[in-house]
């Protein structure tokens, strides 16, 4: 299977914030967000793939700034990395000052997805090979994220997570 570049995932989708996705603060709400992040991603990872993915775990979200009424927000995800069947897709949030056209970091989030055929059953999705440094930063983080995961869950000896390990010798 041919190796993509995370580029080739790159999904972008910007939005308004309106009143009837607020919070009594007049701020998105936050499971607006992780649905539009969600969704985000799960196109990310079918570009990738080219198969039909569901979503696998939310592994980290990050709610840093709130996002007011009236915002126009950005989500941008990519695929960071590709396990056997599993993707590790990146997102993050913009707020677009709309008089400026300026764009601030406000949310980010990891989730992976899994490839699966019609039947459900996962199957196998290409390798990814980043291009830039950004990239690369996030492919190598992509493993030890993936190490610590499966360590936690007892499918692997903590002797046996290397990536994970180098952090800490």
């Amino acid at each position: 299977m041919e190796a993509r570049y995370p580029s080739e995932s790159l999904t972008i989708l910007t939005d308004l914030v309106l009143p009837g996705e607020t919070n009594p603060l007049n701020n998105l709400f936050g499971g607006e967000l992780l649905a539009r992040m969600d969704r985000a991603a799960g196109i990310a990872a079918g570009r990738h793939s080219r198969r039909i993915v569901v979503t696998a775990s939310v592994n980290h979200v990050a709610f840093n700034k709130a996002i007011p009424l009236g915002s126009v927000v950005t989500v941008q995800a990519k695929v960071s990395r590709a396990f056997k069947s599993s993707m590790e897709v990146v997102i993050d949030v913009w707020i677009e000052d709309r008089q400026t056209g300026d764009k601030t970091p406000a949310n980010e989030a990891i989730y992976t997805f899994v490839a699966v055929n019609e039947r459900g059953a996962p199957v196998s999705v290409p390798p990814i090979t980043p291009q830039t440094e950004l990239e690369q930063e996030r492919y190598d983080a992509a493993l030890r994220r993936k190490q610590l995961s499966l360590v936690l869950a007892g499918k692997m000896k903590p002797d046996d997570a290397t990536e994970l390990k180098a952090l800490f010798v």
